[in-house]
């Protein structure tokens, strides 16, 4: 350690040295803010081009007829005239409840079981850790995997989730289709949604309850409050923050589900879990309407960050309390 530190006054006028004396004497008149800016400026410029320029394009492309499958084709320009198609449109807003649906549905479920299963890990238990791990593999598998493994699941002749119902309930197995059923199929994604990401809803909500000072609870001890008068008054009321924390993050990957819905049903049958990325991917890549497509877009961008920043509002009156 003490030759290094006694070698980097060395290093230092050597790469001084081989800096070309233009450079050098530009350098110097530069302040440590404009420097840091120069360091991180590709970066941002990266970012930009990847992030920023397809949001600008998309908004472009919304109001004119350009369509994929046609680059050449003359472009027109359409104005508003696609907004006002789609949200006149109720095949639109029938996707747009089956997504509000399912994300009400997984929130809830998710929320309630992911609350649950931290609290009863934070009370540290005998072999808790290995309860944990085993509770945290399915968030760590991909959403392919996980979506062939359930379709494999719910065969009604050799999926084992059929004969499992079946053992419980002593129903015949082949008599209901979880993917096929219109009364099911949207139970059956939400099953597999809740099954992968409850995990993650736990993990954030156990950092909530780990964070709770211990003296919170002594001083409980001493005031003789029940377990109940504690988890209300002390538990619940410090851990909300990180229990809105999940909702919101659960919320908006729930607004863009997509892949377990393809993977699974496909948005049938019928129109049943046609949520409104399936849409957006049939319109864009099925019919090539890349301008209505990219106004549908639009409007689900404007609605998904609308509200959550409604509730980023509401989660910080909450943490300022």
């Amino acid at each position: 350690m003490m030759d290094e530190l006694s070698n980097s006054p060395t290093i230092a006028l050597k790469a001084a040295a081989a800096t070309p004396d233009r450079v050098a004497r530009r350098l110097q008149g530069l302040s440590d803010r404009t420097l840091a800016w120069l360091f991180i400026s590709p970066t941002v410029l990266l970012l930009l081009a990847i992030n920023i320029f397809p949001l600008f394009w998309t908004v472009y492309l919304s109001f004119t007829n350009y369509r994929a499958n046609r680059p050449n084709a003359p472009l027109r320009w359409f104005g508003a005239e696609w907004y006002h198609r789609i949200l006149s449109d109720p095949d639109i807003w029938a996707a747009m409840q089956v997504t509000a649906r399912f994300v009400v549905a997984t929130i809830v479920i998710e929320t309630v079981l992911g609350f649950a299963l931290a609290w009863l890990i934070d009370k540290k238990f005998r072999g808790h850790g290995f309860w944990t791990t085993m509770i945290l593999l399915p968030m760590m598998l991909s959403p392919a995997v996980v979506g062939n493994f359930w379709k494999f699941l719910y065969q009604p002749q050799i999926g084992l989730f059929n004969y499992a119902i079946s053992f419980l309930t002593g129903v015949d197995p082949s008599s209901f289709q979880m993917l096929g059923d219109v009364s099911l199929s949207p139970w059956a994604i939400v099953i597999v949604d809740v099954w992968m990401w409850t995990p993650y809803v736990m993990l954030i909500c156990l950092a909530g309850l780990r964070s709770i000072p211990d003296y919170l609870y002594e001083a409980a001890e001493v005031d003789r409050a029940s377990s109940w008068r504690q988890f209300c008054s002390i538990t619940l009321p410090m851990a909300l923050p990180f229990i809105m924390l999940a909702v919101l993050f659960r919320g908006i990957e729930n607004f863009k589900m997509f892949d377990m819905v393809n993977l699974l049903t496909g948005g049938g049958p019928g129109s049943t879990t046609e949520v409104a990325s399936i849409t957006l991917k049939r319109q864009a890549f099925e019919a090539w309407r890349t301008g209505y497509s990219s106004a549908f877009a639009v409007i689900l961008f404007v609605a998904v960050f609308g509200l959550a920043n409604i509730y980023v509002k509401a989660l910080n009156r909450v943490k300022s309390r």
